[in-house]
């Protein structure tokens, strides 16, 4: 991801020299607390520019979608910044394979710079972007799925870049109910070899209904099937009386299913689990 601080160069050619760097430090510390936020790493600071990774030096399976929700907040962060006039930010981000630390360099910086087109695509795109705008590829946009609403701005030619590259701008978040149903928005395929697992949460929904509590912790390495796996009990349960409530948060969700007979206000005790965990809670 790139990020470049919009009117930068006339804003020195009208502040003083000491004012001016604590408006950019004042950008630089904005930036690097929103992306660690979101799990990225700032990976080199160019005045009034940034570059960032998602994915290195630790890598998240919605890696993408990090980035694009830590541009649409700096972009309000930034906003809100000291200035002589309002700051602005224009993002790009890209995704692909690069190679990182590769370079005959000397100092910390060697082992935290790429090589690929990747970092050049984030560049170009950051600067066709307009003010306060995230603008991303087509690789970063198939791995969003329906997370945003986005903005079509066609094919573009990118300096450097063979041919021509689709180009959308992100609007802001969507409103679906959850990332797995952003992410499958086209349907479902069979869920396979987890019988026995949707067994057992089926047995417990049936002591739920003899009015015996239930909490059942499904745990697994990301992409494993824990969201395939609540869809199955959801839809096993679609023909049955009672009331889902769902609590997402980054990378966790926690989806709770209660008998609609001896439904308690339990809801607003919930909390969203770590992001490697996610909570399928049956309760009276």
């Amino acid at each position: 991801m790139f990020s470049d601080l919009v009117g930068s160069t006339a804003l020195s050619a009208r502040m003083d020299p000491e004012d001016l760097r604590e408006v950019i430090s004042a950008y630089q510390r904005c930036v690097a607390e929103t992306v660690r936020r979101f799990g990225g790493f700032v990976a080199r600071m160019m005045g009034d520019g940034a570059l960032i990774y998602f994915g290195y030096p630790a890598a998240h399976e919605d890696d993408a979608e990090r980035a694009v929700r830590s541009g649409l907040d700096l972009i309000d962060a930034v906003a809100t910044l000291p200035a002589p006039e309002p700051l602005q930010v224009r993002i790009g981000v890209a995704t692909g394979m690069v190679v990182v630390g590769d370079l005959v360099r000397s100092g910390e910086a060697q082992g935290h710079d790429i090589v690929g087109e990747t970092p050049n695509v984030a560049a170009r795109l950051q600067a066709i972007a307009e003010p306060n705008t995230v603008v991303i590829a087509e690789a970063t946009r198939k791995l969003l799925g329906n997370l945003f609403e986005l903005r079509d701005l066609g094919s573009k030619e990118l300096e450097g870049i063979a041919g021509p590259v689709p180009v959308f701008a992100v609007l802001r978040s969507s409103s679906v109910a959850s990332r797995f149903e952003a992410m499958h928005a086209g349907g479902l395929t069979a869920l396979v070899g987890r019988d026995e697992e949707l067994d057992l949460l089926l047995r417990r929904w049936a002591k739920v209904k003899t009015g015996e509590g239930q909490v059942v912790l499904l745990s697994g390495e990301a992409g494993i099937g824990k969201s395939r796996l609540s869809a199955a009990l959801t839809e096993a349960l679609a023909a049955e009386p009672h009331r889902q409530i769902f609590r997402v948060g980054a990378g966790s969700r926690v989806f709770t299913a209660i008998s609609a007979a001896k439904a308690k206000p339990l809801a607003a005790t919930m909390k969203a689990t770590p992001e490697t965990i996610e909570m399928v809670r049956l309760l009276i």
